[in-house]
């Protein structure tokens, strides 16, 4: 049991940590990602109006025949959320990973982003 209350400490403790960076940039618009145990979500929101204004899931995407695996498809999700991002004339986001480490599928999210041209 004291296992398990450690572990939620510092995820609280990381979410507080980037939450106040976040708060710092409140004119730009939010890129907010969520990692389950099976896919990865993005969405980009509008701070100041506190709306979704696009959104993406890695259920939709694919991955290459020869890339097989979570993190290539979290990569392609990122690429395809700075796809749409540009569509909308978005191109300077914050980038919000809550209790998320910047490790793996985030990091492979945050680095598809940047490569479709979102600046973060």
């Amino acid at each position: 049991m004291e296992k398990k209350n450690v572990r939620n400490n510092k995820k609280v403790r990381r979410s507080k940590r980037v939450s106040s960076k976040i708060s710092r940039n409140r004119g730009r618009a939010q890129l907010l990602v969520y990692r389950s145990n099976k896919h990865v979500y993005g969405q980009i929101l509008d701070i100041d109006t506190g709306k979704t204004l696009l959104g993406v899931s890695s259920e939709k995407v694919e991955g290459d025949k020869d890339k097989k695996g979570k993190i290539d498809i979290s990569f392609k999700t990122g690429e395809l959320l700075a796809q749409k991002a540009k569509e909308q004339k978005l191109s300077e986001v914050v980038f919000n990973r809550r209790m998320f480490k910047y490790h793996g599928r985030v990091k492979a999210f945050a680095d598809g982003a940047r490569k479709g041209g979102l600046k973060f």
